[in-house]
């Protein structure tokens, strides 16, 4: 354990900063402008390891070409003072040089899991997580890894990746933080204006009320799509752009939901494209 939070850049760096940390050590990657559901992985990580590292890198090779990469949110000095004061021992900023240094050419590609979804619609966008990840598991080497269930398809490409590679890590899956009204936590929620952040509700409340109908013993997972499109509908600035209501594990749509299931949307309010999902069990 150390004494005060240190801040490497380069590899170097970091395999010497990271031999000075005492194990079980738990790994929590992001790409900055923290919130509070960045902050309760790191808390998840303190209590259940001896020492934690956060990186903070803004990935460009998961931005697809329509997507700015330039204009995504960034806060370096606040992210560092909000993983000093969650107890982060060590914080990595790599470079893209670092990270894609000239020449690079070598990729992680989960196949099957990476087609729905998000996967079609952001091509190429898991083969740019699912390289980063395995590359920051290479470099820290943890025996735990944190992220979050509002990712949820994110995080069973690296539940399958971290199988397939047989990495000797424990992957860990935290609860989705949301605003006081429902909304879940994200970076991207700073794009909303006023009245877009009060539209951006509807996302939760759709998602709530097809569980309130599967609680209510409705299996039908395309009654429950429906559900979820009709409330979506009552938003005139909310745009459906997917519901899918599929098998948490395989990620296939159902069309009767018997076993766990992952019910997930994705919705542009103004240009900002927002996701959310529930478990059904």
């Amino acid at each position: 354990m150390t004494e005060s939070m240190m801040i490497v850049t380069t590899l170097e760096e970091l395999f010497h900063a990271r031999r000075l940390l005492d194990g079980p050590l738990g790994l929590v990657p992001t790409m900055g402008y923290l919130h509070d559901g960045h902050i309760s992985l790191v808390e998840q990580a303190k209590s259940e390891c001896q020492s934690v590292i956060a990186t903070i890198f803004v990935n460009p090779t998961q931005f697809g070409p329509s997507e700015d990469l330039s204009k995504y949110p960034r806060n370096l000095e606040r992210d560092l003072h909000l993983l000093e004061a969650a107890g982060v021992d060590l914080v990595w900023l790599p470079t893209p040089e670092v990270m894609y240094p000239a020449g690079y050419q070598t990729w992680v590609d989960v196949e099957t899991l990476t087609k729905p979804l998000e996967g079609a619609m952001r091509p190429g966008h898991f083969r740019g997580v699912t390289t980063i990840v395995a590359k920051l598991f290479n470099a820290t080497r943890p025996d735990k890894a944190y992220f979050g269930q509002k990712d949820a398809q994110q995080a069973a490409v690296i539940r399958q990746m971290t199988r397939d590679l047989s990495y000797p890590l424990e992957i860990v899956i935290c609860p989705t933080l949301r605003e006081a009204d429902g909304l879940a936590m994200s970076s991207r929620n700073s794009y909303l204006s006023l009245e877009q952040r009060q539209a951006a509700t509807v996302l939760y409340r759709a998602l709530s009320a097809a569980k309130k109908a599967f609680d209510g013993g409705e299996k039908d997972a395309e009654q429950l799509r429906q559900i979820v499109k009709d409330v979506i509908a009552s938003e005139p600035l909310a745009q459906l752009q997917y519901v899918s209501c599929a098998d948490y594990d395989a990620l296939t749509e159902l069309e009767t939901v018997s076993g766990k299931a992952l019910l997930s949307l994705v919705v542009f309010v103004g240009k900002t494209r927002l996701i959310d999902n529930l478990i059904l069990a």
